[in-house]
């Protein structure tokens, strides 16, 4: 039996995109960035992102359908990224995905941004459940028992800010490009790690939740300690400083993620697995960490290349057809949803609003 041919569509962030796959075969695979909208404001504007995707959504799919060799009616399904992730964005890209479905006659089926990268390994690697998963992204920061496309249990995750977050702000607060990992780890790799020692926050207490809210903020004195003690920030300041983050952040996911390890293998899997995914899964320090890790306890470690690390339409074409495998189905109704914790039943790490639980 051929294996259904799936239009992706993302567009939970600041990255319009769109992908085709047939199986684990990218047939193509178009991420539109907005990075030269939002440079001037030191981050992402929402309403600005919102605006960016609303005018690329159709030029992402008609570039991705063209690349692809395939024509709209040949689609088995479109799938779509139904949150969690900055309103405007995600309703864009959902709008987009029913107008599709719709006028096509086609399935829709509505994807969670976060199961996206966690079944990412699976497109990459066939990688058999259950796998452990750390998911490290710009907003996110969780570590997952990944039991099934629908089957996910949090053994951890950040209790405020993520890496993502930190790696972003500690690039304002240095006077940085954005986005902020790619800019650390460059300026990282000229800098002296043991100069500043920074905390490892929450490695004194049990269990795999972490925080990263406080070493940010060790990282703002220590950059004002140094201005008023020598007058200035240097060069040599900022890669010292961004290698002793780095490697603060390195230390903490690492011990966390020996913990989770710990539980995961509790359970005694067949193929014991881990895997690292978003968009800090780039950076080659945390990396290297954890293949360590699975190097001393004898089991896989996987990774995804560079350009499925940050958000894109493939991984959500991906777990849209294994959603679709199983029978899900979306209708008119999808929503979008800026909150959609994976773990449903795990208590919310960042408290609950009216939108419901924020993580």
């Amino acid at each position: 039996m051929t294996d259904p041919l799936i239009l992706g569509l993302e567009s939970s962030c600041d990255d319009t995109a769109a992908a085709v796959l047939r199986g684990r075969h990218i047939l193509s695979s178009v991420v539109m960035g907005q990075a030269e909208l939002h440079a001037a404001f030191g981050g992402i504007v929402p309403e600005i992102a919102a605006r960016a995707h609303a005018e690329k959504l159709d030029l992402a799919v008609e570039q991705a359908i063209a690349e692809a060799g395939v024509h709209l009616s040949d689609l088995d399904a479109i799938a779509v990224t139904a949150g969690p992730g900055l309103i405007g964005g995600v309703l864009s890209g959902v709008m987009m995905a029913k107008g599709l479905a719709a006028g096509l006659n086609k399935p829709l089926i509505g994807v969670n941004h976060l199961a996206g990268h966690a079944l990412t390994p699976r497109l990459t690697d066939g990688l058999a459940f259950p796998y452990l998963m750390l998911l490290v992204s710009g907003g996110h920061c969780q570590f997952l028992i990944v039991r099934g496309a629908q089957d996910f249990t949090r053994l951890g995750g950040t209790i405020d800010d993520a890496p993502g977050e930190a790696f972003d702000k500690t690039a304002r607060l240095l006077g940085l490009p954005q986005p902020g990992g790619p800019s650390v780890q460059d300026a990282a790799l000229d800098g002296d790690e043991a100069r500043f020692r920074f905390p490892r926050p929450l490695l004194d207490r049990s269990g795999c939740d972490l925080s990263f809210s406080g070493l940010k903020t060790a990282l703002l004195r220590m950059r004002d300690q140094i201005v008023t003690d020598q007058g200035g920030l240097y060069a040599r300041d900022r890669a010292d400083l961004c290698a002793g983050f780095q490697a603060a952040v390195r230390d903490v996911l690492a011990e966390k993620t020996r913990r989770a390890l710990a539980l995961y293998l509790a359970d005694s899997p067949a193929a014991p697995a881990i895997a690292i995914a978003g968009g800090v899964a780039a950076n080659t320090a945390i990396r290297g960490a954890l293949q360590a890790i699975s190097d001393e306890a004898g089991v896989v470690f996987t990774a995804p290349p560079l350009k499925l690390c940050t958000d894109n339409a493939a991984m959500i074409a991906y777990a849209g057809a294994e959603l679709f495998a199983a029978g899900e189905r979306s209708d008119m109704t999808l929503a979008a949803r800026p909150r959609w914790p994976l773990d449903r039943d795990a208590a919310p790490l960042l408290g609950s609003g009216k939108k419901g639980p924020k993580s």
